[in-house]
């Protein structure tokens, strides 16, 4: 299991560099930009991106560079589809600013007040979060990424039900932390009130107002496009392979949208003219004063001496703001399989500037932002290509040199049990389940995404590799994430323990239910019939002609689940379980009670 926060929407930011002087008034400030542009995709290895500028009401320059499919060759134009990822969070922001400017609540109440559906960790959450703190990412929730990203759901209401089990690493306004549950949580709200689709309403009240004809959401929506981006993601050696488009149902508030660069310029101009397309309002006033001043630091720390014309790091509602060479900006990232975006905007400048990608790298698009953003505004250029080039060699060089001590291989001290006593359905309230099963003489762990192997690392401890086909896995090494199986007092698998997914003390904890294996009715049989438990007189019997239950006097009927070699567990009683022996002329002679308490044989009567 790679690191998959270099796939999942993340805020855009690039290092920079010394500022030069400005320039003498050119009549022509895009002269020569697209043979630069065009070298930036050459150099990177790029599949291709598109951009476009705004100035105040008009688009002065757009085009599409390389292609946006690298089997076909098609090139990508200024309506070519690209996913924008984060760059969404923007337009779920403004549908809530929309519903505050009808006086339908505030930013500033307790979120339960008008959403009670939405359950925090603990009570001081429950009663202090606003949607100002989930808007600016500090109700003190980590990411909790993997828990949509490998358990993805389009039922919107089963992924609200997550967010009470997943424990905070600080206090609500305490520190920045970038969450997508929380702005997954505002399409929710939007849709109580509307008693709309998020989806419905971004395309009445933010796309139809705009004329953003070719914007929809998610990939369900636009699959059959003729003009869509295929997505692509860099190997260790710069080569790219085309990967699957990640169909962002339930979450698609954080992220879903698919735009064109023509689209999202007029989503610009309206940010540009304060909220205004054409004489209509789409950001509310108070919204778009909101949504742009800071509300949250991001990071402490002053900028360092060769970026000191780089300041500040405020999150708004749904933009990051900083300071550009003297400028006040306004921007957000977007990243998703194979899918880079960036868009931003200069207010006191009427200034706006977008570019979406189809490749996994966050360079290539911030360059060429800065490239565009240094003409736009006038400034003497900084050579952006040059500078990263030079940046990614000496850290490669660097890297290749350090002397990096081999990880030992602790494999030889095996494991504590058979692989099939692994199997099972590993669940977490807030991550969902897992099925960990065995195939090919290997234990393997699938969401209902993805499928990992398990490398056995050391006794119970094992770590996913995501083996890609054509590919040799890396088995040296843990990878970011590693589970170790627990058992209970009988020495039966009962949980799994996560780590690496969140903060080093969140403990994350997998149950165990075991897996009923499919048996005949005439296989049951076998197990049908009274047993004499001490003084007590215990049934096994079939019901619904395919299910096992034991009673026991006084007690409620269990149902079984067959796990195999004669063995069921109790479905509702985790560590207790019934382990025949094998059946003779047909019928099993005895059955131990496996409890945490101790084993107890019971003879056929």
């Amino acid at each position: 299991m790679k690191n998959y926060f270099v796939f999942v929407l993340l805020c855009l930011t690039m290092s920079t560099w010394a500022q030069k002087k400005k320039p003498a008034a050119n009549a022509d400030k895009y002269a020569g930009v697209e043979a630069e542009l065009q070298q930036v995709l050459k150099d990177w290895h790029a599949a291709g991106f598109a951009v476009a500028v705004v100035e105040k009401n008009k688009v002065v320059f757009a085009k599409g560079f390389g292609v946006r499919d690298l089997d076909t060759k098609q090139p990508v134009t200024l309506n070519t589809l690209f996913a924008i990822g984060s760059c969404t969070k923007a337009f779920t922001s403004t549908l809530v600013g929309q519903l505050v400017a009808d006086g339908k609540f505030t930013y500033d109440e307790p979120v339960r007040n008008y959403l009670p559906e939405l359950k925090f960790f603990n009570n001081e959450m429950n009663n202090s979060i606003s949607m100002r703190d989930m808007m600016s990412h500090r109700t003190g929730l980590p990411r909790y990424d993997l828990s949509w990203y490998l358990n993805p759901s389009d039922n919107r209401d089963s992924l609200l039900q997550r967010i009470q089990y997943m424990e905070p690493t600080f206090r609500p306004k305490e520190k920045y932390q970038y969450n997508n549950f929380m702005f997954f949580a505002q399409g929710y709200v939007v849709e109580k009130f509307s008693r709309q689709s998020w989806e419905k309403n971004m395309l009445d009240k933010i796309f139809k107002p705009l004329g953003m004809t070719r914007s929809n959401m998610p990939y369900s929506a636009v699959k059959a496009d003729s003009n869509l981006a295929s997505p692509y993601s860099y190997n260790n050696d710069s080569t790219l392979k085309k990967i699957p488009h990640y169909n962002i149902g339930g979450m698609g508030p954080a992220g879903a949208v698919y735009s064109s660069v023509l689209d999202m310029s007029k989503w610009l101009q309206a940010w540009i003219n304060g909220g205004k397309y054409n004489g209509q309002t789409v950001v509310p006033a108070a919204h778009f004063k909101e949504a742009t001043s800071g509300h949250m630091t991001t990071g402490a720390g002053i900028p360092e001496q060769d970026v000191a014309f780089m300041s500040g790091g405020d999150y708004g509602f749904g933009w990051t703001l900083s300071s550009y060479r003297g400028h006040y900006q306004v921007e957000h990232g977007g990243a998703i399989d194979g899918f880079i975006a960036t868009t931003c905007f200069f207010p006191n400048d009427s200034i706006g500037i977008v570019v979406l990608s189809n490749q996994d790298s966050r360079t290539v698009t911030a360059i060429a932002r800065r490239i565009l953003t240094d003409r736009a505004l006038g400034l003497s250029p900084i050579n952006w290509n040059k500078r990263n080039l030079d940046a990614a060699a000496k850290t490669k060089a660097a890297t290749t040199s350090a002397n990096v001590k081999p990880v030992t291989v602790r494999s030889s001290q095996r494991m504590s049990h058979k692989l099939a006593e692994y199997e099972g359905l590993y669940t977490s309230p807030a991550y969902g389940t897992y099925d960990v099963f065995v195939q090919h003489d290997s234990l393997w762990l699938r969401t209902s995404r993805s499928a990992f192997w398990l490398h056995n690392w050391h006794y119970d401890f094992f770590y996913p590799v995501d083996i890609a086909a054509g590919e040799k896995p890396d088995t040296v090494a843990p990878a970011g994430q590693s589970f170790r199986f627990n058992t209970n007092i009988n020495g039966d698998i009962e949980s799994m323990q996560a780590f690496g997914f969140e903060a080093p003390n969140i403990q994350l904890l997998f149950t165990k239910k075991a897996k009923a294996k499919a048996l005949s009715k005439a296989d049951l049989e076998q197990y049908t019939g009274s047993f004499q438990l001490g003084g007590v007189l215990t049934k096994v019997y079939i019901k619904n002609e395919k299910t096992l239950y034991v009673e026991v006097p006084g007690q409620p009927p269990y149902e079984l689940a067959f796990t195999g070699e004669h063995k069921f567990v109790f479905t509702t009683l985790a560590g207790f379980a019934l382990q025949f022996e094998a059946p003779v002329a047909g019928k099993a002679p005895a059955v131990t009670f496996l409890q945490p308490q101790g084993n107890y044989k019971a003879n056929r009567q």
